[in-house]
Order: structure tokens, then C-alpha cells, then sequence
């Protein structure tokens, strides 16, 4: 099969021939249909995720069509593929629900080869089916940036004034839950972004600005999506008492230090780690029915680099998606 590589940190990916994979017992064996672009991906290849496997090929956002499965899954049948690829179901965290913090986990396109192939294979308990109506290179952004998006969009509570900081692909997501819910939501980027502040409008946003400067009222909760240390201070000064600010990456650089008078007043901050399947579950649910509409933009499979380098330009308006 032909794939997309990782070697080294810091290395362009390497377009090569590998060896078809050969499911274990419990795994599916995948074509690769489409697999999203994530900037979990950039932070692996960038060197700021640090114990990969290596050789690696990354992609946790895969839509596939089984070709050969177990128990779970017909031949035929169209699946997702997320970031959470295995959890050894015994420590306090499986055993609590918690899943998605298993001491043992093991990550797709990270501990276990993803989708920037022609193949795959995933163990079926993690896979998801698909909802129809989304054609491939669309689904392929709701198996991360939605799913992780949903999470945090949870995790921030009944928040009727909700930010949002960091308008990608997440973003652009939640965005269009929220407002269908009846929040009002308050955009951040960076400043001047005019180009990204008219998208996020377009998508239901009621105010969109200077994420720094923040927006002309309290908010009562804000996630942040962009890997931006300073953006967290930023957040806490614009969140009214109560407030929850929720920091949706998987990395983020320095949060610079602030007054405690910013986090007083019962002020909450809080991470958000990978995802449950029952997070999956309830999200690939609720699309459809939102409807959520993914803004994509396509790639091959050999012009993985130019997506990666377009995402860490903050070239891209909604998500990258390499049709395979």
C-alpha cells in the first residue's frame, strides 16, 4: 500500500510503498476512504508530542470501508476512526467511565499507525458507524474536531454566552451545535483575521473579534482551541464569576503567569483529554440533526506536507481532508 511516513521530528513525511496490514483478532481491515487533518498531526510531526512510534503513519480521522472485520462490523460497511484506538478496560479510569484518561491508552496515529495510507486496521470496539448524508472527505472532520469539540462544549457547562478562541476546525464546529442550541457565541481570532471573524458569522457567531482584546460582554464560558498559552489569562479576564474557561488541545504553549484575581471568584480552568466512545456515540447522533455542515478542503494523499503546512500557516478556513 502506499502511505504517508513520519521518521523523525521536525522531517517532511515521506511518501513510500509499505506492506499491506494484516488485522489482529478484534481488528478491522480498512480501505481508507478519507482521513482528516488534524493539529494533533502538526504537533506529532512539529516534535511538540514527544513519544511517538516511529516510523510512524499518523492520522486519527479516517473514514473507511471495511474490507475484512470480526464480530462487529460487514464487509461493506462505512466506519470512523477516532484518536482513542485502544484502552486496556482494568485501570481506575476505564473502570470509572473515564476512559478517555486510561493509564495504558493507546492513540491512532500516534501509538498505532492512521489513515494517511491506502490501509488501515483498528480495533472494532473503537470504531464508530457513520451517519449517512455526509460523503467521506465531510465526515472525516467530525471523527476529532467535532468529537473533541462536542467534549468541550460539554465540559463548559450550560453556558448561555459562550467564546470560542481559535476559529478552526473544532471551532467551526461547535459553532453551529451551539447556535442551533439557542447560546450566543462569541468568536475569537486573531486580531485582523477578517477573513475567519466573516466565517465564524456566517456560522451563527453573534460577535466576532481580537480574541486578546475579547468581546463587549461578560461571557459566562470560553474554549480555547488555539495552541496559544495567552489566550488563557485572556480568557479568565473575560469569563464573568462562576466562569469556566476550557482548554481543548492536546498542546499548548506556556501560559504565561497572571493575577490570582483573575482566576478569584470561583472562576474554573480546565483541560480537555481525548475522547469516550460514548462521546462519539452522542455526537455522530446529534450532526446530523444539527445539521452540522463541514467546511473542507481537500488534499491527495502525497500532498499530506502541503496540508500540514497549510494548517501551521493558519492558511485554512474549516479543516484539511486527504482524499485517498
Amino acid at each position: 500500500m502506499k502511505a504517508m511516513v513520519l521518521d523523525a521530528a521536525r522531517a517532511p513525511l515521506r511518501s513510500v510503498e509499505l506492506p499491506d496490514p494484516r488485522p489482529a483478532p478484534g481488528q478491522a481491515l480498512l480501505r481508507v476512504l478519507a482521513c482528516g487533518v488534524c493539529r494533533t498531526d502538526l504537533h506529532i510531526v512539529d516534535g511538540e508530542l514527544a513519544a511517538p512510534k516511529l516510523p510512524l503513519v499518523p492520522g486519527h480521522q479516517i473514514v473507511g470501508e471495511v474490507l475484512a472485520a470480526g464480530e462487529r462490523f460487514e464487509p461493506g460497511a462505512r466506519v470512523g476512526v477516532p484518536w482513542l484506538g485502544w484502552t486496556c478496560g482494568e485501570c481506575r479510569y476505564c473502570a470509572s467511565g473515564d476512559e478517555n484518561l486510561c493509564d495504558r491508552a493507546r492513540f491512532t496515529g500516534y501509538d498505532i499507525d492512521g489513515g494517511y495510507a491506502e490501509l488501515a486496521v483498528a480495533d472494532e470496539r473503537y470504531c464508530f458507524p457513520l451517519p449517512d448524508g455526509y460523503p467521506d472527505e465531510q465526515a472525516a472532520p467530525l471523527l476529532c474536531a467535532g468529537l473533541i469539540g462536542y467534549r468541550s462544549l460539554r465540559l463548559a457547562g450550560d453556558a448561555e454566552r459562550l467564546g470560542l478562541y481559535g476559529f478552526g476546525a473544532s471551532a467551526h464546529i461547535v459553532c453551529q451545535v451551539a447556535a442551533s442550541q439557542g447560546r450566543h457565541v462569541f468568536a475569537g481570532t486573531r486580531a485582523g483575521d477578517e477573513d475567519a471573524q466573516a466565517f465564524a458569522r456566517s456560522l451563527g457567531a453573534t460577535w466576532a473579534g481580537d480574541a486578546l482584546e475579547g468581546p463587549p460582554e461578560e461571557l459566562d464560558a470560553v474554549v480555547v482551541f488555539a495552541p496559544a498559552g495567552e489566550l488563557v489569562p485572556a480568557a479568565l479576564r473575560h469569563v464573568r464569576k462562576g466562569g469556566v474557561v476550557v482548554c481543548a488541545g492536546i498542546h499548548m504553549s506556556d501560559i504565561p503567569s497572571f493575577p490570582y484575581e483573575l482566576l478569584w471568584g470561583e472562576r474554573v480552568v480546565r483541560s480537555v483529554a481525548n475522547l469516550t466512545r460514548h462521546d462519539g456515540d452522542e455526537f455522530l447522533a446529534l450532526a446530523p440533526r444539527v445539521p452540522v455542515h463541514t467546511e473542507i478542503e481537500t488534499f491527495p494523499l502525497q500532498g499530506a506536507n502541503d496540508a500540514l503546512e497549510r494548517l501551521r500557516s493558519g492558511a485554512l478556513r474549516g479543516a484539511a481532508v486527504l482524499v485517498v
